[in-house]
């Protein structure tokens, strides 16, 4: 029987009077309750009394909770919306996991102020006992509705680094490490960088060995003890997206090795086969330039030799024989086409692996092909210095915003390009070929030593040039399909610069069933 508005003050008022002899009035609390029973008044007036008083009683524990849940789920969302407020009240001792249970089970209400109220209701009981909020929100996250799941993945990605130190102990950062790594297990690729970004911002990861913890976790999403499908996207996209995450994670002290040598053997000879998992994504160079950032953090390889002749013989591919050779394979072609884009990346990954074997161009390869190579890169040099001196007489004496027009920022990212590009081809150059020279890839923000290098001033069109990359990328960049291609002045030399698409690195796919093992459909029900 649902009790009246006068019923619940008067009990109210029994208890409230009673203070220590509160046990004594079990059939009042009863009463209070019922009122969830009642209508609107009724119901508001419970949702505040009854966690006023349920420590007193806790004989009745189970059936106040569950009273209070009966409010969480009213039509009212006034009446939901203070019934949440209140629930932290519940969470004492044993029976704080359930109540972290219950509100991350809320967390999939539409209400944007209803939601909000969830957040701030497990924020605070995470601060009462973080570890015991963690077993509800991860309890949730492998057995849950797949919304409840998506919503406490991101909560735990967005609230962790705001918790304050005393809170995210050693002891609660190590539970959540054993339970992300239970997740891992079966994970879609969204959830999978979500999962590492929590992972990557806690203290106990920052030191070598949890970086080193972290490539480790990455590298078995990877499969990298599996040869590639170059036709599966799902297969390109896990190694793309694993690649990305491994990324920001490597060092002098923590290597790259694993992924540079699988890109080496599996990705580069299956190049031009890659089936791109994105709509107007230009794959291979994706993929060049993932092997480019991870190249100067690779350690000891164990086939470094086979490893850099496989690089040597992709370079190759896109530096052309110029067209005067008689019997090259440019004879008929008046004007090869010079892929500036990806020759940086190649270059850049063979200067940077070729100075842990720097006699590999004169013991490891033939006289004959040595001058091959040679003669592809003067003529590419050659090509290189038209495209510099164009660039640099088109952005000459601009400064400020006619820098940041879509036009001239494609410019400004050419003569990176070109002039990295000058950089490399001039060492190995050098007899015996050097490997000394450093430059930053055209897409990355200027080095610290650069920076400082060049002091306070402003730079011109023509400042950019002299220096190759002492400019950072525009930070308002459009989209990743949003293609943009410098088109030179016509000439002898003015083939296509490459596509200069300004990659945002991370972004998987939505959808579940595809992605990393396609988690089922986990629909259940409540279990409050």
């Amino acid at each position: 029987m649902a009790a009246t508005v006068e019923e619940l003050y008067r009990n109210y008022g029994i208890l409230a009077d009673a203070k220590e002899d509160l046990s004594k009035h079990k059939d009042a609390y009863q009463v209070i309750l019922d009122g969830v029973k009642g209508g609107p008044k009724e119901k508001r007036l419970a949702a505040q009394f009854i966690p006023k008083f349920f420590s007193s009683f806790p004989e009745l524990a189970d059936a106040a909770i569950n009273a209070q849940l009966d409010l969480c789920e009213d039509e009212d969302v006034s009446i939901r919306r203070q019934a949440i407020k209140e629930l932290p009240r519940f969470a004492a001792g044993e029976n704080l996991p359930r109540v972290a249970d219950i509100l991350t089970q809320l967390l999939q209400t539409d209400d944007s102020a209803e939601f909000n109220q969830v957040s701030t209701a497990l924020i605070s009981i995470f601060k009462i006992d973080a570890k015991g909020t963690l077993g509800g929100l991860f309890s949730q996250i492998l057995q849950g509705e797949d919304i409840v799941r998506e919503r406490a993945i991101k909560f735990l990605s967005t609230k962790l680094k705001t918790m304050p130190d005393d809170t995210m102990t050693k002891e609660v950062e190590d539970y959540i490490f054993t339970e992300t790594k239970k997740v891992l297990e079966d994970v879609t690729g969204e959830e999978f960088v979500l999962l590492v970004r929590i992972l990557s911002g806690l203290k106990s990861m920052q030191t070598v060995s949890g970086r080193q913890q972290l490539v480790e976790l990455v590298v078995e999403q990877a499969f990298l003890e599996q040869v590639l499908n170059p036709t599966d996207a799902d297969s390109v996209d896990r190694l793309l997206q694993c690649t990305r995450q491994a990324l920001p994670l490597f060092s002098k002290n923590v290597h790259s090795t694993r992924f540079v040598t699988y890109f080496c053997e599996f990705v580069l000879p299956n190049l031009s086969l890659l089936t791109s998992p994105v709509a107007e994504l230009d794959i291979q160079l994706e993929v060049l330039k993932l092997l480019a950032e991870m190249s100067p953090y690779c350690g000891d390889m164990d086939k470094l030799e086979v490893n850099l002749n496989m690089l040597f013989e992709k370079l190759l591919e896109f530096m052309p024989l110029p067209p005067e050779e008689e019997n090259g394979e440019n004879a008929a072609n008046e004007e090869p086409k010079l892929q500036f884009s990806y020759v940086e990346c190649l270059l850049f990954s063979f200067h940077q692996l070729g100075k842990k074997l720097p006699d590999f161009l004169i013991d490891k390869i033939s006289a004959e092909k040595l001058k091959d190579f040679k003669i592809r890169l003067q003529y590419f040099a050659r090509g290189l210095q038209v495209y510099i001196r164009q660039l640099r007489v088109a952005l000459q004496g601009k400064t400020g915003d006619a820098l940041k027009t879509e036009e001239n920022k494609i410019k400004v990212v050419a003569l990176k390009i070109t002039n990295n590009i000058n950089v490399l081809i001039k060492d190995l150059f050098h007899n015996p070929p050097s490997y000394k020279s450093t430059v930053t890839l055209s897409w990355k923000p200027v080095q610290k030593t650069e920076a400082a290098s060049i002091g306070q001033k402003r730079q011109s069109g023509e400042d950019i040039g002299a220096t190759a990359t002492t400019k950072k990328l525009p930070t308002n960049l459009p989209r990743r399909n949003a293609r943009q291609i410098y088109n030179p002045p016509s000439g002898k030399y003015s083939a296509s610069i490459g596509n200069f698409s300004y990659e945002q690195q991370g972004g998987f796919r939505g959808g579940r069933g595809r992605g990393f093992g396609g988690r089922g459909n986990r629909s259940r029900g409540r279990i409050y």
